[in-house]
Order: structure tokens, then C-alpha cells, then sequence
């Protein structure tokens, strides 16, 4: 079963799919955002080209646990996703998953430019791999 991971924030979605069995993420793209409707058709597009069957959200809670005007945001893009199709969504907590992969890509000594292009899709790998992680044990 593929699984779809999404880091969704407010120019770009970090985009990353799972393998067939569903042990490793992998990043596919980043998606610069554009407006909703297109950012959920090209969303669907890759759903249907790698048979996705569940999608997963990193969900950025406060430090503290509660959830914030970012948090808000996720919820409302996952119902609107929600109104377009029929799989599951689940939320993961993706609190310094942007941190952990600025910080991987730092010490693979990547460059800002380079960083700046690819850092939504590492973090969507960080979130699904998280999740795959867990439902895997």
C-alpha cells in the first residue's frame, strides 16, 4: 500500500510517497503553490499516477502541544483535500521535522540555493518516514 506524506505550508507542499510495502518515504517533488484547486489537482495527479491509498500531514503543533493559526490551516487544506477524495488522511506531528532536515542538509553541506529548493520535500520525507516508523513496529 502507498502512502503519500505532505508537508503543507504556505508557498510550497513538500511531497514525498512510500514504497509498495510501505517501509520507506521517499521525496517526489515540491509543489509551489498556486491557489487551492490547482494545488489539490496536481495533489490528485500524483495520488492517481502512484496508486496512492492514504495520505499523511505533518501537523505543526505548538512546542507546548496545543494547536496554533498554522495547525488551523492544515485542518482546513486536509477538508477541502477531504471534499476531493475518498482515502484516509491522518495527521503527524511534525514538530522540528523542518529543523532536522535544514540541519541534515547543512552537514551534507548543501548549499542555501539548493536548501531552499528541496528542504518541504526532505520534511515530507521526515514526516511519512516518522509515521511508517511508528505503524510499522
Amino acid at each position: 500500500m502507498r502512502i503519500m506524506g505532505l508537508d503543507i505550508g504556505d508557498k510550497t507542499i513538500g511531497v514525498a510517497i512510500s514504497d509498495p510495502l510501505g517501509w520507506t518515504a521517499q521525496g517526489i517533488k515540491t509543489i509551489k503553490r498556486t491557489g487551492i484547486k490547482k494545488d489539490i489537482n496536481e495533489i490528485l495527479n500524483i495520488i492517481n499516477e502512484y496508486q496512492v491509498e492514504k495520505i499523511v500531514v505533518g501537523f505543526p503543533k505548538n512546542m507546548n502541544g496545543t494547536i496554533g493559526p498554522r495547525a488551523e490551516k492544515i485542518i482546513d487544506f486536509c477538508d477541502k483535500l477531504k471534499g476531493r477524495i475518498k482515502l484516509d488522511i491522518e495527521l503527524e506531528d511534525e514538530r522540528l521535522t523542518t529543523v532536522a532536515a535544514e540541519k541534515m542538509l547543512i552537514d551534507a553541506d548543501v548549499s542555501r540555493k539548493k536548501r531552499k529548493e528541496v528542504i518541504d520535500t526532505i520534511a515530507a520525507t521526515y514526516i511519512l518516514q516518522t509515521y511508517l516508523n511508528r505503524i510499522n513496529k
